[in-house]
């Protein structure tokens, strides 16, 4: 069985170019971006912190470039971030805070989505006493680890209230902050006005090929260029791939709902074999098989014999993920391949 007749649920990154994104990547205007003269970046950059409320944005090769740019800009070397246990800068950055940034991170217990503000003020540390202090405050919208949870609104606020009080910054990872406010109705201004600087992709669910941005006050986005310019991520005639994040913000938001009720199917389908992790809020579908007879690696392979591709997280968590590539007849597949492996071990 080929790659293409496989049915492809280990990410919403494995997506492929649309006919009508390909066209507006080749009809591209480009200019050298180092220089500030890309009119395709400059335009991307100018209407995604438009979305979301802010003064400026800053287009980036990848997620994690975003995020680490960003909390180089919110917390100086020796300095400290807090964020959850399973969050994606601490988890899936290979180190880079402390690596680029010389920044010193300690955790919450994971909660994914469900958590208590008051747990998060309790944690910071203020200056003085030789004690490493908090500078800033990192949540993930969606949260990857958390089954695609959303946070709600009101935890948010609070949040912004503890950053407030305590005199620290407020960063959100929102690679999937898409996701949210499609689930919840949240206009993006409204989550961008809660943080002082976000990260947003386009290739997670949006389908474009490559790339994220920071966002954030004119001020720290100029300090960003040259954070990012360290960092290897300057680019010349990136109007190419600023169109793909052009053409996904007009055509592939509101379609992320179709995502989501796929995502609810498969929740459904594997839910009677007691390995679905939690609720199903948006296109994650987490898989908890510490009860099942079947390890990740089990399912994986199994499923792979009938055509389906999963994300093995863990020796006992899975990972299913609806996307921009998945239709109904895939979908169809998936949905009979799934519950007959299960039900079978």
């Amino acid at each position: 069985m080929t790659v293409a007749e496989l049915v492809d649920l280990r990410s919403d990154t494995v997506t492929r170019p649309t006919a009508g994104m390909r066209e507006a990547m080749a009809a591209a205007e480009v200019g050298d971006d180092v220089y500030g003269e890309d009119p395709t970046v400059n335009a991307l950059e100018a209407e995604v912190a438009a979305l979301f409320g802010h003064e400026a944005a800053l287009f980036a090769p990848s997620g994690t470039m975003a995020n680490q740019i960003a909390l180089q800009l919110l917390v100086p070397p020796g300095e400290e971030l807090l964020c959850d246990a399973d969050a994606h800068v601490v988890t899936y950055e290979i180190g880079a805070a402390a690596a680029y940034g010389g920044i010193s991170s300690r955790t919450w217990p994971t909660v994914g989505a469900d958590i208590d503000p008051e747990v998060v003020a309790r944690m910071i540390r203020p200056d003085g006493f030789f004690a490493v202090p908090t500078r800033a405050i990192a949540v993930e919208q969606t949260h990857n680890r958390g089954g695609g949870g959303v946070i709600p609104l009101d935890t948010l606020r609070e949040l912004r209230g503890v950053a407030d009080d305590a005199g620290v910054a407020l960063h959100c990872d929102g690679a999937r902050i898409w996701h949210a406010h499609v689930a919840d109705g949240v206009s993006l201004s409204e989550y961008g006005g809660l943080f002082d600087t976000l990260s947003v992709c386009l290739s997670k669910g949006l389908g474009a090929p490559v790339g994220s941005l920071v966002v954030g006050s004119a001020e720290k986005i100029a300090r960003a260029r040259t954070i990012r310019k360290r960092m290897g991520g300057g680019m010349r005639q990136a109007g190419i791939l600023a169109a793909a994040g052009r053409y996904a913000l007009a055509h592939h938001v509101d379609r992320l709902a179709e995502d989501h009720a796929r995502a609810a199917r498969l929740a459904e389908a594997v839910a009677p074999f007691g390995v679905l992790a939690t609720t199903v809020r948006t296109n994650l579908v987490p898989l908890d098989l510490t009860k099942h007879a079947l390890d990740a690696r089990a399912l994986a392979a199994a499923a792979r014999q009938e055509g389906v591709l999963i994300s093995v997280l863990g020796p006992r968590t899975a990972r299913l993920v609806t996307h921009l590539g998945l239709d109904d007849e895939g979908l169809d597949r998936a949905l009979r391949a799934l519950p007959r492996i299960l039900a079978a071990a």
